[in-house]
């Protein structure tokens, strides 16, 4: 898939390529900023009990024309931390994110600082390879009310800071959807070309998204609030 590069800069980026469709959106912004072949793709396995994810990241750099993709593991260090991502003893919530957000506090699906070992590895792979910008998909949604807190913008703010100064100056934080809703995220990636039938959002890896989980609940009201049908298969249609 060739992608219209926004401008003729031969620097290198890296993102974060979880597979989902917030950090799909962020791949195509890097592609179309620096061009796929300047594009290095980090994917993270952490234990994550929907780690068919990853999967979905593999097509997602097939798509793109991405020649660089580093798929990790992580070190076993959040088991025992309670997230219902990877503690097999506890469900997955089915629920809303407004349900969930009604008192503030931390999502039962929250990993202890995941997003900052993700974002400590991913610099220290940018600044082997060479790249000068990591690509980070957190958005609003994720931030309100801090249901993960590092996904907000005073976190954000604090790694963009801790990364340029650790890299010798080096290496720059780019969160370009962090004042994004859901919705807006599904606009700007329809407007983009990012493949949505290619991604995966559901806690849950079965063979089909669950449709009950938060994350499944806001990826079909997204969808739905732009006027379109979300192209993967639902086991059931929360609305």
């Amino acid at each position: 898939m060739e992608i219209e590069r926004k401008s003729e800069a031969k620097s290198k980026s890296l993102v974060l390529l979880s597979g989902g469709l917030d950090s799909a959106t962020c791949a195509m912004l890097a592609c179309r900023d620096v061009g796929a072949e300047h594009v290095l793709a980090l994917t993270l396995f952490y234990g994550q009990k929907h780690a068919k994810e990853i999967e979905a990241a593999q097509k997602i750099v097939a798509r793109l024309g991405i020649r660089e993709h580093r798929m990790e593991q992580l070190p076993n260090i959040f088991t025992g931390g309670g997230s219902t991502l990877m503690d097999p003893d506890r469900p997955n919530p089915r629920t809303t994110y407004e349900a969930l957000l009604q008192s503030e506090g931390v999502s039962p699906a929250y990993v202890p600082f995941r997003n900052a070992n993700f974002l400590s590895v991913a610099t220290a792979v940018a600044l082997v390879h060479e790249a000068d910008t990591i690509y980070f998909g957190a958005h609003a949604g994720d931030a309100r009310r801090w249901a993960y807190p590092d996904c907000t913008p005073e976190f954000n703010g604090a790694m963009a800071n801790a990364i340029y100064v650790g890299s010798y100056h080096k290496v720059r934080l780019v969160t370009p959807l962090q004042w994004m809703s859901k919705r807006e995220v599904v606009a700007l990636g329809r407007q983009i070309g990012t493949p949505f039938e290619l991604t995966w959002s559901c806690y849950n890896g079965r063979e089909k998204s669950c449709g009950e989980c938060p994350t499944c609940v806001e990826r079909l009201r997204a969808f739905a609030g732009n006027g379109w049908t979300d192209p993967l298969e639902y086991e059931r249609e929360v609305r």
